[in-house]
């Protein structure tokens, strides 16, 4: 029998973490949704190849009616597609500065993380697509906060002892779909997703299909790839930004003079690190915040507030930083 050409893609992307490098057991985050059963299908398939035990993970966000019923059904589901075993974990969900959907992740990897330490695990493979990462690139765009916006999701890094892999960042959600149909699995679609109040559901459900009506098909795949290009160039300037932001640290800023010979590039990443540092939000400050901080050079009791509640002002070269009152 031919391997259906989905499943085949899905199963292949998914090989490459399965190996003595990552060792045994890896977690796979699901949440029920075609992308993370695919992922967690094709992982049970190699893992049982590789001898390596997959562990399946739900987490409880709690933001929706129903949500310990919808989490006992995709335990249920993991278990049934082969899991050597599934854990849940609930979450509380702290909006903070950021939003409902930036607390949301932040409760959802830490969870992850901690699932990760309880099993053993060195590896947590997240279900994240081609089309995700297509509309992280377009949610950049739109806060103008530069290359960091544009270069999308990492397909793996670490964070402490556990490692974070994104094995479908080249597959669409189109292909996860058929993997689904192919293996007779039935997902289930978040409502959050098809609700235009959240920006990434007007981004999936307006802005993209009009790209591809008016501009042809393939736009997803050449963000993706304007994404990957970019994480390579913002990967190389990395090093010199933080050897300058490093000679340049006082306490509570930065002195640009001192990286007076860094170029502007590496200048304005130093302030920017700086600012984060200080408590800034990373997603929501852009350009005209960099910029604007910069501009406060050689000026007198002037200040300028950051999203994140931070306040920044200049005495001399120095730009400092402290939490708003």
């Amino acid at each position: 029998m031919t391997l259906d050409p989905a499943r085949a893609a899905v199963r292949l992307a998914v090989r490459r973490y399965f190996g003595t490098e990552w060792g045994s057991p890896v977690l796979v985050a699901c949440s029920g949704g075609a992308d993370s059963l695919a992922l967690l299908a094709a992982a049970v398939f190699e893992g049982s190849k590789a001898d390596t035990r997959v562990i399946g993970v739900v987490v409880d966000h709690g933001l929706q009616a129903g949500s310990a019923e919808h989490t006992a059904q995709v335990v249920a589901k993991m278990a049934a597609l082969g899991a050597d075993e599934t854990a849940s974990i609930r979450v509380t969900v702290d909006p903070g500065p950021s939003g409902i959907e930036a607390g949301a992740r932040e409760a959802r990897y830490a969870a992850l993380g901690q699932m990760a330490t309880h099993f053993g695990a060195e590896l947590v493979l997240l279900g994240h697509t081609l089309d995700d990462q297509a509309e992280t690139v377009l949610l950049g765009l739109t806060r103008g906060s530069g290359g960091r916006s544009l270069q999308g999701m990492r397909r793996y890094y670490r964070d402490g002892a556990v490692g974070f892999g994104r094995p479908l960042l080249d597959i669409t959600r189109a292909q996860t779909e058929a993997a689904c149909r192919a293996d007779g699995i039935t997902w289930w679609e978040d409502p959050h997703n098809a609700d235009l109040r959240f920006t990434r559901s007007r981004i999936r459900h307006t802005v993209m299909p009009v790209l591809e009506q008016e501009l042809g098909p393939g736009i997803a795949g050449a963000l993706a790839r304007t994404a990957e290009q970019l994480r390579e160039d913002m990967d190389f300037l990395e090093p010199f930004e933080l050897d300058a932001h490093q000679r340049a640290r006082v306490p509570d800023g930065v002195d640009l003079d001192v990286i007076d010979d860094a170029g502007e590039a590496i200048r304005s990443r130093v302030v920017r690190r700086a600012a984060i540092e200080a408590g800034a939000i990373p997603s929501e400050l852009t350009r005209a915040h960099v910029l604007a901080v910069r501009a406060l050079l050689g000026t007198r009791g002037k200040e300028i507030q950051l999203p994140g509640h931070v306040t920044a002002w200049a005495e001399g070269e120095v730009i400092r930083f402290r939490r708003t009152e």
